[in-house]
């Protein structure tokens, strides 16, 4: 097992210094670099890390569904365990409050007890068995059974903006590991201290669980090198990510060209459009801009489903909701961003942005190096349509009101947006026409639609969708969050009048596992 904080990576187990120079996280507020120094890995560290976790796949994967629940409950026991140690370290990590990490660190815990839930409960194996019809007509069907099996090691990528649910032990490696697959992750370069004591929390639930070294490692390294190098490497067979556009097509790009292609499911970039309908924004649009002050801010802006973009019919309706949100913006101080290199681009953003569209409120002024505050912007439907400037995404705590002349040209704009992540309707009794008029459209563009709300709120559950068509992720079938997203890492084997000695427990007769099963086209009671 890793000691916490000696500037080592986890490699099957072992603390490894890695030898391609040093690096630092930073005090996200004040830029001041961070102890302890990490060495860098490279080639070598990647091959062991591959090696090892091929080495354990096969035993991996085989693991009884409930020896891999428990080990689920161990690694977010073990995350407990660490006290307030890791919420002190990632509060200077990532300029985030503590208020936030200690909720993000009970949505790390649940989304590691969900998937314990869900590999106890048995339907993600997707058993079917087509028993064999020897005297069928006119040609006999033969023993057909199908379980879905593990694709094999997978390589993860932490995130900025969630530097526990989304990183190193997040919903990408709980979802894996869940379905059977060794994890390599790949820690982000602002987290190294937080990267490093959630991977110690992992190794030790390993141990603990008897489970094969290579199950886990954590690889450490310098800008783009050593997360391509693991993509590239041919035992790896799906990545899972979250970050910026760029990012997520870069690994799609090492992906597609390799000898073998692997999936990445790469969750990238939404502005989350906001539609204001004529009924809801005449009764209440004060109040909504109220509660969208709150979602814009939060976490600094830097939530992957922040309301970027708002849509409404151009009126004294949509002056009033213009004006509370200015008014309420003036109560939202500014916030430190996750690092220097993040708010820089928000300045730089927010400066482009107001050479495109009218500033029409913003937040207190900055008093910390790192801060952001806020800005609205507002443009025409025209001005929007004319210009995919005004499209992309501004992270950070910035959206754009677009002032639409009717619902038709409401509807134009969104047929030129992206896919998203999720689209939003503030509506009335009086606008469910409109809204079922524009719902075929919608559910093209997004992967969550919801009603008078926003989407900064993503519950961890079996319906939950977090993806979306391109750019919002890589692959619009798949979600990141819920216990669809072991589906990610599964694939389908048929099993043909084999032997009962050499069928998998999953297929036997007996049902030995216990799991539900689809026996000749209905589910067993």
């Amino acid at each position: 097992m890793m000691d916490a904080l000696t500037g080592t990576m986890l490699i099957g187990g072992e603390p490894v210094y890695g030898g391609e120079g040093e690096l630092r996280s930073v005090e996200a507020a004040t830029g001041a670099p961070l102890d302890p120094a990490f060495g860098a890995g490279g080639a070598n560290e990647v091959e062991r890390a591959c090696a090892l976790a091929e080495a354990a796949f096969d035993t991996f994967r085989e693991t009884a569904p409930v020896d891999r629940a428990r080990f689920l409950e161990a690694i977010a026991d073990a995350i407990l365990d660490l006290g307030d140690e890791l919420i002190v370290r990632v509060m200077a990590e990532s300029g985030l409050p503590r208020a936030r990490l200690e909720g993000e660190r009970g949505r790390t815990v649940g989304q590691l007890r969900l998937f314990a839930g869900v590999l106890r409960e048995g339907s993600w194996a997707g058993v079917r068995i087509d028993p064999a019809l020897p005297d069928r007509t006119p040609a006999p069907r033969p023993d057909l059974r199908l379980r879905k099996v593990a694709v094999g090691p997978v390589a993860v990528f932490g995130a900025s903006n969630f530097p526990l649910a989304f990183s190193v032990a997040g919903g990408d490696t709980a979802s894996a590991l869940a379905a059977g697959c060794p994890v390599i992750a790949k820690a982000h370069s602002a987290h190294l201290g937080t990267s490093a004591l959630i991977a110690g929390a992992v190794d030790k639930a390993r141990a603990a669980c008897g489970l094969p070294a290579g199950v886990f490692s954590l690889l450490i390294g310098a800008g783009s090198k050593i997360g391509n190098a693991l993509v590239a490497d041919h035992r790896v067979k799906a990545v899972g990510f979250t970050g910026s556009r760029g990012g997520g097509t870069a690994l799609m790009a090492t992906a597609a060209a390799r000898r073998e292609p692997i999936p990445v499911y790469a969750e990238m970039s939404s502005i989350n459009p906001v539609l204001l309908f004529p009924q809801a924004l005449a009764a209440r649009g004060e109040a909504i801009a109220r509660a969208f002050v709150p979602s814009l801010n939060l976490g600094a802006g830097q939530f992957c489903t922040n309301p970027g973009l708002l849509l409404a019919i151009d009126g004294p309706d949509l002056d009033a909701f213009v004006a509370e949100a200015e008014r309420a913006l003036a109560d939202v101080p500014a916030a430190t961003m996750l690092t220097p290199g993040i708010h820089a681009a928000y300045s730089e953003g927010v400066a482009k942005r107001a050479e495109l569209a009218k500033l029409v409120g913003q937040g207190p002024a900055p008093v910390g190096p790192h801060e952001a505050h806020a800005h609205v912007f507002e443009a025409t439907a025209a001005q929007f349509l004319a210009d995919p400037a005004l499209h992309e995404e501004l992270f950070g705590p910035a959206a754009l009101v677009v002032r639409c002349a009717d619902l038709g040209e409401m509807r134009a704009v969104i047929e030129h947006l992206e896919g998203q992540l999720t689209i939003a309707l503030h509506i009335d009794e009086g606008d469910h026409a409109a809204a079922a008029e524009l719902l075929p459209l919608l559910e093209r563009k997004a992967g969550r639609l919801l009603a008078n709300g926003f989407g900064t709120g993503v519950e961890v559950a079996h319906a939950m969708v977090h993806g979306g068509p391109f750019p919002a992720t890589s692959d619009g079938r798949s979600t990141s969050v819920g216990s669809l997203a072991i589906e990610r890492f599964l694939r389908p084997v048929c099993y043909q009048d084999l032997p009962e000695a050499l069928l998998p427990q999953a297929l036997r007769n007996g049902n030995p596992l216990s799991l539900p099963r689809r026996v000749d086209g209905s589910m067993e009671s």
